[in-house]
């Protein structure tokens, strides 16, 4: 039986838009925000202390909160990219330790106070999209699936999960009135996702079927780490070295994978981390870097670091070149990057993402002639390297774009209007 309301969300790494659907149509959820209403919800959160409780708020109103205060707040963001690794056991917020599955509770009920009412619970049917591929380097598909039915069981009480590419995939077949099979590639914060997908003639009893998917860990927030490590990290003693009694050892590379990792850099704010790093400051051969790195830890500038690399992207999505700006605990820093160089940090990514759409493909049995249309979409897809891409493997002409953060709320609410929902759950 089909569902007579149905509600999309897709709980991204950067951004969370929401969608709800009934009598064959689906309208994005619009959310109260400092600056208007807005369906795009950032995934973030903000905490600080009032009175010896601690007080919390989510999306927009957290930067507002961490920009008002920002020594006195503890900012999170991108903790989906943690949600299937067994390595995350909690963050620790003033001393109050919190699971993933408290994060998400938290995000998700912040997310709905500003629903107007939208979010809260009269939809029957949640379809909530995950990705093909959870990020990280040894994702445990099974510990994400148990932490996702926790956060998310609040919204309905049948649940279920869909490909993001899927979703996107649906509401892209909207446009459509001929046939075609199509690969959605879906570009996000943590992951790069895709689904190739045979759409039918409108009105079909299955408008669209499923073929074969692949995905891999990289996207949006792994390209931040190439800016992070060319531009910031040489200031914070990467490549250095400290003397432990009488052997010069490198400085171990676990600080600065952490500090370049957005999802983790905040979560080293804590006791046992600033210890570790003022004991190896004490022992470093360039003491003043790694107090760089500490200063920008205590005095939770994160989130300004997160900006300044991510108006270097949208810069040079625009441009050939770009200043990168950042300044604050004791960094000073102004450098040209050119797009040349940029594309040339993130080469690796990019071959990795090539060969995730072959693997796409061949789970499909489609190779790149059979493709008629590739809809890209998710904030990432907007970097002209990965627009590039595609457009030498299947055509210019063969590629669509549109809705870029909104698509998979909707597609996936309409999803959930389907009788046979179940079978596009994965």
């Amino acid at each position: 039986m089909s569902a007579d309301l149905s509600l999309g969300l897709d709980f991204g790494t950067t951004n969370s838009v929401a969608a709800v659907a009934r009598d064959g149509a689906a309208d994005l959820v619009t959310l109260d925000g400092p600056a208007g209403d807005d369906p795009v919800f950032r995934s973030a959160l903000c905490f600080w202390e009032d009175d010896a409780r601690i007080e919390s708020e989510a999306g927009p109103w957290a930067i507002r909160e961490y920009l008002d205060y920002p020594q006195g707040s503890r900012f999170i963001q991108s903790f989906k990219s943690v949600a299937a690794s067994a390595s995350f056991e909690h963050a620790t917020v003033f001393e109050r330790r919190m699971r993933f599955e408290d994060l998400g509770r938290l995000f998700v009920a912040k997310m709905a106070a500003r629903a107007r009412g939208a979010l809260d619970g009269s939809a029957r049917r949640v379809v909530v999209g995950r990705p093909v591929t959870f990020a990280g380097s040894r994702p445990d598909e099974a510990l994400a699936r148990t932490r996702y039915d926790a956060v998310f069981a609040s919204l309905g009480t049948e649940v279920h999960y869909v490909y993001e590419p899927v979703g996107a995939a649906f509401s892209y077949a909207a446009r459509l009135s001929e046939p075609a099979t199509i690969l959605v590639a879906d570009f996000g914060g943590g992951t790069s996702d895709f689904s190739v997908v045979k759409v039918d003639v409108p009105g079909a009893t299955r408008r669209c079927v499923p073929l074969g998917h692949a995905g891999v860990g990289i996207a949006g927030d792994r390209f931040d780490q190439r800016i992070v490590d060319r531009l910031v990290m040489p200031l914070l003693g990467k490549g250095g070295s400290y003397r432990s009694f009488d052997k010069i050892l490198e400085i171990p590379g676990g600080y600065f994978a952490d500090f370049a990792d957005w999802s983790r850099l905040a979560l080293m704010r804590n006791r046992r981390t600033l210890a570790e790093l003022d004991k190896l400051r004490r022992a470093a051969s360039d003491p003043a870097a790694i107090g760089r790195m500490i200063a920008v830890i205590e005095q939770e500038l994160g989130y300004q670091l997160y900006d300044a690399v991510g108006r270097l992207k949208r810069a040079l999505t625009a441009e050939p070149a770009a200043l990168f700006r950042f300044e604050g605990a004791g960094l000073s820093i102004e450098a040209e990057v050119t797009r040349a160089q940029f594309e040339e940090w993130i080469a690796p990514d990019i071959a990795r993402i090539d060969a995730a759409v072959d693997q796409a493909l061949a789970a499909s049995g489609i190779d790149a002639g059979g493709i008629d249309r590739v809809f890209l979409t998710g904030g990432t897809s907007l970097t002209p390297r990965l627009r590039r891409l595609f457009d030498d493997r299947f055509g210019a002409d063969r590629i669509a774009t549109g809705g870029e953060l909104t698509s998979i709320a909707h597609g996936l609410a309409l999803i959930g209007l389907e009788e046979d929902v179940a079978s596009w759950a994965s």
